[in-house]
């Protein structure tokens, strides 16, 4: 394949000067064997640009990309999907505002209501009973949901679903534009409906149907590698300045040049080869589709006995997704035959195709599933594994994002000033309390100051204490300001956060990382600018909370 034209840009810049900067690797020893990439491996030097202020070569790879599909504007993305959902509600929907979500949208929509303390008012799609999963968002949910909540910012709904099922996006659309709302579609499933798709069956792309901001994934039907997606802009709804700072926070100052050249990669491959790759593609399905079609004990979704008219509440079906009802048990037969499907759950088995599957992989797989028919049980009842939406309010509780209280320093380990305690727990974690520096039982909090010395400021504490820091913000009295800086023995963090956080997704999603579990904090933080806790945001990373203190003097 030819290299794309952000490659050869990146190989003749690597080429030309030695490296007096990162990546710690020079572009002379690999990382790992095979890993041939490291060679133009680089970082934002003149001439690489930078993706958070593309003024040359990743804006002209964008703009390739945005073109592809028709778009105003593309941003890539090297944090997935996830890191566009964040960046684009918040762009869409200032703190504190009421957006209209689908009920099965992604956990990082759940996130960024989370950050952003939204109100989400839901729509919730109604049940297939024979599968059990969500069927389409309808067009008058949508206008009755926006009739009810006036003051709703966006609308955010995800098509395809993880499934298949897709949303009439024009029509929602249009009712969002005919109020002034904008409209976000996570299509991280469907990064596959471009423009010349839709002559071999991929329609409804949301980009062509006139969405202002859309999500893609481009590396789950697409080649691009894992964690890389394109963001989307259309209409003049979604400010893209708006969306280029909400990048900015969400996204890695650091990103990977790697994982973009695979994104210029990809959209020089659809562009050269797409047609002819989507046309077999689609040649693959339809043979599959009539390869099925005598199953007895093996549903699949849409596809072989299963038409798209069984299925009243789906506008549209993706049919790359294939959606076999085989459970765990057909699950490990076709493991047994050399096949790894996407997903398992409850009766449900979940297989993923794309433009670069094997010429005979699906060939291959129904003929298992004939071997696998011939034994099986007709499938069980499914069940809607999804629980019923609970309020329509998704905020973090004031208390955590505000000081509760103020405390002597004294108390805390430091001088005779007054501080801010920033405790995200009405509990005090156990460990003990901390003393001050009179012997005086203090509060136990991790002191952060700019005391006379250090062993006032912050070397007094002991145990643990509330979850929390004491923020130092008096008169220094002698001796030059001091780095701010945590105790040595800093209590857990963010007690009551993650049951917050709890409330709003499954337990399991709401575990905090090891090093916050065990009261880790950074050995050394700026001067006018501390960071609590570090990005979280994926399931071990639940939600981001930063704050930005000032040291005041006089």
């Amino acid at each position: 394949m030819t290299k794309s034209t952000l490659q050869q840009q990146l190989e003749t810049l690597s080429a030309a000067r030695y490296p007096l900067h990162m990546p710690g690797h020079k572009r002379r020893v690999p990382p790992a064997p095979g890993l041939g990439c490291y060679a133009w491996d680089l970082t934002e030097i003149d001439g690489a640009d930078d993706l958070h202020d593309a003024d040359g070569i990743l804006a002209d790879a964008m703009a390739r990309t945005a073109a592809l599909y028709g778009a105003r504007r593309c941003w890539y993305l090297v944090g997935g999907s996830t890191v566009g959902l964040l960046a684009g509600i918040r762009a869409l929907a200032p703190f504190g505002s009421t957006v209209i979500a689908a009920r099965n949208c992604h956990k990082a929509v759940y996130h960024a209501m989370e950050l952003g303390q939204l109100t989400a008012r839901w729509l919730t799609p109604p049940v297939d009973p024979q599968f059990g999963i969500y069927g389409s968002v309808r067009p008058a949910d949508v206008a009755a949901a926006l009739d009810a909540a006036p003051d709703a910012r966006c609308v955010i709904l995800t098509s395809p679903t993880y499934e298949g099922v897709l949303s009439d996006i024009r029509t929602i659309a249009e009712i969002c534009h005919a109020r002034g709302v904008p409209l976000l579609v996570d299509e991280a499933h469907g990064a596959h409906y471009l423009p010349f798709a839709a002559r071999y069956g991929w329609r409804g792309g949301a980009v062509a149907a006139g969405a202002d901001l859309v999500v893609q994934s481009a590396h789950k039907t697409l080649l691009s590698l894992t964690q890389t997606a394109f963001l989307q802009l259309n209409g003049d709804l979604a400010d893209p300045a708006e969306v280029e700072r909400q990048l900015d926070v969400f996204e890695t100052s650091s990103p990977s040049y790697p994982l973009m050249v695979s994104l210029d990669g990809c959209t020089r491959w659809l562009a050269d080869e797409g047609e002819a790759a989507f046309a077999a593609w689609r040649a693959r399905l339809d043979a599959f589709d009539a390869a099925v079609r005598d199953l007895k004990n093996t549903k699949i979704l849409c596809c072989g006995a299963d038409a798209l008219t069984a299925h009243p509440d789906f506008f549209a079906h993706d049919s790359g997704k294939i959606l076999l009802q085989i459970g765990a048990a057909g699950a490990a037969y076709l493991r047994a035959d050399g096949f790894e499907p996407e997903m398992v759950c409850g009766p449900n088995m979940l297989a993923m195709t794309s433009p670069c599957d094997d010429a005979d992989a699906l060939e291959r797989l129904a003929d298992v599933l004939h071997a696998w028919d011939k034994t099986a049980a007709p499938p069980a009842a499914p069940r809607h594994i999804l629980p019923a939406p609970g309020a329509a309010a998704a905020r973090l509780p004031r208390r955590c994002c505000a000081p509760r209280r103020a405390v002597r320093m004294r108390d805390g380990g430091g001088e005779d000033r007054r501080g801010v305690s920033l405790g995200l727990s009405p509990r005090r974690a156990a460990g003990g309390t901390g003393r001050g520096s009179d012997g005086r039982a203090g509060d136990g909090l991790p002191c952060i100051g700019a005391g006379r010395n250090r062993a006032e400021a912050y070397g007094r504490q002991r145990g643990g204490g509330d979850c929390g820091f004491v923020i130092c913000k008096g008169r220094q009295r002698q001796g030059p300001s001091e780095p701010l800086r945590p105790a040595s023995r800093p209590a857990p963090l963010m007690g009551s956060l993650s049951r917050a956080h709890a409330r709003i997704k499954p337990p399991h999603q709401g575990r905090w990382p090891r090093a916050a579990q065990a009261g880790r904090v950074p050995t050394s933080l700026p001067l006018s600018v501390v960071f609590l806790p570090p990005l979280l945001t994926n399931p071990g990373f639940p939600c981001t909370i930063i704050i930005i203190l000032k040291c005041i003097k006089g």
